[in-house]
């Protein structure tokens, strides 16, 4: 098969590509999806609902208190943050902050930082 002229890896069908699956050469880029204000704001509400959801669960004076503070605290940052690129027009950097902010969350209710009530449709909880 003769190669494209942007392939510089010279992988063919049939050989190894960069992923290391057989006969796939690297992946494009997903375009097919636009992201929208909707989009956004669907992403933005579901972190709202976990920010007002969650409790914290670590014992008062502890050090886990302070952990558990400093997760949430960089959660409402970049959560903030997402709101103030979302009215901006920002919707790229918008996006980008709700989703460090969830990110945030939940590796704080997966550690038992703070009580979510079981809820996984808006935390990712352990196994």
């Amino acid at each position: 098969m003769a190669r494209a002229p942007d392939d510089e890896d010279g992988a063919d069908e049939g050989q190894e590509g960069e992923d290391g699956g057989e006969g796939e050469g690297p992946r494009e880029p997903v375009t097919s999806v636009p992201l929208t204000a909707r989009h956004v704001r669907g992403y933005l509400g579901k972190t709202s609902q976990a920010l007002e959801k969650l409790r914290l669960l670590a014992p008062t004076r502890s050090h886990l208190e302070h952990i558990a503070e400093d997760f949430l605290e960089m959660a409402e940052a970049y959560y903030d943050d997402g709101e103030h690129f979302f009215a901006q027009g920002d919707l790229v950097n918008a996006f980008a902050c709700v989703n460090y902010a969830h990110g945030w969350l939940d590796a704080g209710a997966r550690l038992g930082l703070w009580d979510v009530e079981e809820d996984d449709q808006l935390f990712t909880l352990a196994g």
